[in-house]
């Protein structure tokens, strides 16, 4: 077991950690839009946390790529598979770690985006500030942790069940986009330059999927409460639903692995 958990096993892991975090915790960035009625400032803040999510995610890959390289020769797909597993694990406590912060950060981001607005749409400047001394002690004050209360008034036939269960199955697509065409590599190895290559097209249709399905309707939402027509506690319980569907996802992701490796595999042949 120690073999297979390596250094480089747990750098990977905790990019894909931070880059599960971002991910989670972006949808505080709507409810704090709308706790501010700035949507547009809270939209510009939304697009830095996915481009530093994408950029972290972008730097892990070749990483993740070398683990196939340093495998053994006599059982590398299990020894691949079992590490692979371990990321995708990375990917679910990196959920609920963000999870766990979204109260929070739902508070801490609505200062920001009042910063944004006061520095007229200088990211750099709102950075200085929020890096100071002075805001970090301010921003530990703001820590809590999710209470029962953020579910007051939840009925279960308010939640969006198709909206859930999609938003479920394109993160557990996401999660395993790359790791499945890496594997696929091992399985088909006189085809594993076009296997790995196809890991751009799986998260690419993933985020076609969520930017179709999934952000228009929280977004129409968070809209709502900003011009009245809506409750910002139910934008909250719908918020909550959302990260709970990609913690659900995640754990999904384990089921897909193999399967979906295995479909890469079998479509890569009609592509050569």
């Amino acid at each position: 077991m120690l073999e297979i958990v390596t250094q480089k096993l747990i750098y990977i892991a905790l990019f894909i950690f931070i880059i599960h975090s971002i991910e989670t915790l972006a949808y505080a960035v709507r409810l704090s839009g709308a706790r501010v009625r700035m949507i547009a400032s809270a939209l510009s803040l939304f697009n830095i946390m996915v481009m530093f999510s994408r950029l972290a995610n972008m730097m892990q890959q070749p990483f993740t790529g070398s683990l196939i390289d340093n495998a053994p020769s006599h059982n590398a797909q299990e020894f691949v598979e079992t590490q692979f597993r371990f990321l995708i694990g990375a990917s679910t406590v990196g959920t609920a770690f963000g999870i766990l912060l979204l109260p929070t950060f739902v508070a801490l981001f609505s200062r920001a985006i009042i910063h944004l607005s006061k520095e007229k749409g200088s990211v750099p400047s709102l950075f200085k500030r929020l890096f100071s001394l002075q805001y970090i002690k301010r921003g530990i004050t703001h820590f809590s942790l999710p209470r029962f209360s953020y579910l007051k008034d939840t009925k279960v036939k308010d939640i969006p069940v198709r909206l859930f269960l999609i938003n479920m199955i394109i993160t557990a697509i996401y999660t395993i986009g790359v790791l499945s065409a890496l594997y696929a590599a091992l399985l088909t190895p006189e085809l594993a330059s076009t296997a790995i290559m196809a890991s751009g097209l799986i998260n690419g249709m993933a985020t076609i999927l969520l930017v179709i399905f999934v952000d228009p309707k929280v977004s129409v939402m968070a809209d709502d409460v900003v011009n009245q027509r809506g409750n910002y506690q139910t934008l909250k319980n719908i918020s909550l639903m959302m990260v709970t569907s990609r913690l659900l996802g995640t754990l999904l992701a384990q089921l897909f692995f193999i399967p979906g490796a295995k479909y890469i595999a079998w479509f890569t042949q009609f592509i050569v």
